[in-house]
């Protein structure tokens, strides 16, 4: 018996029940990633709160300029003296070289004047710690007014030693009393020096005395 296609049963879509589809690999793979990725990004965020510091952003900038300031020109000094006393020193012992010895004293004085500006720069450098301690405008003022006090300060003093110890040298080898007149000439070149030194070191001492800390 046939029965005719009007009244066969149908299926209605709603009754049609689907596969449930799996996932493919390259899908968790992005998922594995993306995970992955969320991880990271939660953990960058944590390391940027971490390093995060309290105080004026710029700050430190003029703080570490301090500290290079106080040793380039303390150093830009002691290496013209050097240089220039050196040179008087060479000339005098081609005639006289028994008073090589005697006349290296502008030298060891004009190298003294980059470890005035190397403590400097130490003490600015220990100084900005904004993580642990706030860090404001006034502080990096006060260390960069600190390194450029005594780095130019060293940088004027190197160069009178230099002028000084050339002639010196020379003057020593026609007349050896000379030289203490010369000894004294450097030591008050040598002065100046201790001058930025000094008020180098005040300056540095008022970081952190900014908005009552």
């Amino acid at each position: 018996m046939k029965v005719s296609k009007r009244f066969a049963p149908t299926k209605s879509k709603g009754s049609e029940q689907r596969a449930p589809s799996r996932a493919s690999p390259s899908s968790l793979l992005d998922l594995f990633f993306l995970s992955d990725l969320a991880r990271g990004g939660e953990r960058l965020v944590k390391m940027s709160t971490e390093v995060a510091f309290s105080g004026d952003e710029t700050a430190p900038f003029f703080g570490f300029i301090g500290a290079a300031a106080a040793l380039v020109f303390s150093c830009m000094g002691a290496a013209y003296g050097t240089a220039k006393s050196g040179v008087g020193v060479a000339s005098m012992g081609v005639m006289r070289p028994e008073l090589v010895m005697k006349s290296i004293v502008p030298v060891v004085m004009a190298g003294v004047l980059g470890i005035y500006g190397l403590i400097i720069a130490v003490i600015i450098s220990t100084g900005i710690n904004p993580k642990a301690k706030p860090y404001y405008l006034f502080d990096g003022y006060a260390h960069l007014s600190s390194g450029l006090a005594c780095g130019l300060a060293g940088l004027s003093a190197g160069m009178a030693i230099g002028i000084v110890g050339d002639a010196g040298v020379r003057a020593n080898a026609q007349q050896p009393k000379l030289f203490v007149g010369m000894i004294l000439i450097l030591i008050f070149a040598e002065a100046l020096a201790l001058y930025g030194l000094i008020v180098g070191i005040i300056l540095s001492s008022r970081a952190g005395q900014s908005r009552g800390d």
